[in-house]
């Protein structure tokens, strides 16, 4: 089984530095990434003058992680920023650029982004639940928090630390459970909030796309925003999209905004993919009978007038809800709602959505 990014935070937190906490309490890790068993990161001192005494460490932080099982080579770079700000010193966000044509980045084979018409419906748990399950199915799949005002991926994927930005310019994404990602929550403290205007999360969503070192991928996945406002309008018109999947549930409330986003995407010649029913049905741990809390089948019927496939339903699971809350997403591991995600992959793969 390949290693994660959580195991090899658990062993570097296990080196303790000399002045005390470790790398990972003292925010010293940089630009972890993990492809298969091939682990590379980076070490950032407070100052050059201690990187200089940090050999020792770093040698002691490539051992560890070289132990753990799965793991076939490890690159630890030692570096300091030398009293520079720990974020990237590129400017996020600002007024987007001109731009001749729809934006691809370079290697990026399908950008699918996933939407609602309303919060509160599951769309960010199913987002970061299929894109672990699409990598779980051999995929090279990247996940964008384009949820600039709530963004919930870096919780819900595990994923702690800055991406790097060598030169200012571009940005290194981090790696999670087998999934490129990149959030703006991973650029700002998680209780800070994010005010800005329309042009500026226009800038920021450009910026996000073209200048993030994604690399080779099957599918990027967009974990849109609810509603339909800026993003989404700058992603239809800036990006060059293949499709967007809408997840619902069934009440007729829901459905009302999910019709509502469905439409902004028709009037925006963005094919939808298909719909996904979210919280379709509970089953009760102490009896085992189904309760449809919500209702059920508006999602289905939604699906069937707009001819669209209905891509998979999802029952509400307490577990879900605690594995995303301990960034591990429940498409990691095994069971049945790992294997319901794992359904939805195989249908985006074999219908070559994905």
């Amino acid at each position: 089984m390949a290693v994660t990014a959580e195991q090899i935070r658990e062993a570097l937190e296990r080196l303790a530095l000399p002045d005390g906490g470790t790398l990972v309490s003292r925010d010293m890790l940089r630009a972890l990434q993990v492809e298969g068993g091939q682990v590379r990161f980076v070490i950032e001192a407070p100052t050059p003058e201690i990187a200089k005494l940090m050999e020792p460490l770093r040698k002691a932080a490539e051992a560890s992680v070289q132990a753990l099982p799965g793991v076939e080579s490890v690159s630890v770079a030692l570096t300091a920023h030398a009293g520079a700000p720990k974020a990237p010193s590129l400017k996020v966000g600002g007024h987007p650029k001109p731009q001749a044509e729809p934006l691809r980045p370079a290697g990026v084979k399908k950008i699918i982004a996933i939407g609602s018409g309303k919060g509160g419906v599951g769309k960010s748990t199913v987002s970061a639940n299929l894109a672990v399950a699409l990598a779980k199915q051999g995929r090279k799949v990247g996940l964008l928090d384009a949820d600039i005002y709530g963004p919930s991926q870096p919780r819900m994927m595990g994923a702690s630390g800055r991406p790097g930005s060598p030169d200012g310019k571009i940005i290194e994404p981090l790696t999670a459970h087998g999934v490129t990602l990149m959030s703006i929550g991973l650029m700002v403290e998680e209780r800070k909030a994010v005010v800005w205007r329309g042009p500026m999360l226009m800038g920021a969503m450009q910026q996000m796309l073209g200048q993030v070192n994604w690399g080779e991928l099957d599918v990027l996945l967009i974990d849109l925003p609810p509603g339909t406002g800026d993003v989404q309008l700058t992603l239809c018109t800036k990006a060059e999209m293949d499709g967007v999947i809408v997840v619902s549930t069934p009440q007729d409330v829901a459905l009302i905004d999910a019709r509502k986003a469905l439409d902004m995407f028709e009037t925006m010649k963005t094919p939808v993919l298909g719909l996904i029913e979210n919280m379709s049905f509970f089953t009760c741990p102490d009896c085992g009978s189904s309760h449809e809390i919500f209702g059920n089948g508006g999602v289905a019927d939604e699906a069937k007038e707009m001819g669209v496939p209905l891509l998979g339903t999802l029952p509400i699971d307490l577990e879900t809800r605690l594995a995303g809350d301990a960034g591990t997403p429940i498409a990691a591991g095994e069971g049945p709602m790992a294997q319901a995600y794992a359904r939805i992959a195989e249908g985006l793969v074999a219908g070559g959505m994905a």
